[in-house]
């Protein structure tokens, strides 16, 4: 018989997985929407609450000045009823 050994020595094969980068290029893209967003929403409550101001402040002159309407017609009704 002959001598031949054989000896099956185990081999490790290690795989690295290295990602293109999509990841992250999709998390930055998410996060700068993320804050657009944020800022056009910050914007228009801004508007909204200024325009309500300005609805708020033009409805107190008309009636200021519908009060003083009323005080010169209750004044000139006084003044036609007396002698």
């Amino acid at each position: 018989m002959s001598d031949d050994r054989v000896t099956d020595t185990p081999h490790t094969t290690i795989v690295e997985r290295r990602g293109s980068g999509a990841t992250w290029l999709i998390a930055i893209v998410l996060a700068f929407a993320l804050v657009i967003g944020s800022m056009f929403l910050m914007n228009k409550s801004k508007n909204d609450t200024i325009r309500t101001d300005a609805v708020s402040g033009a409805a107190k002159d008309i009636g200021d000045s519908a009060k003083k309407v009323g005080d010169s017609a209750a004044k000139t009704a006084d003044g036609a009823t007396q002698p």
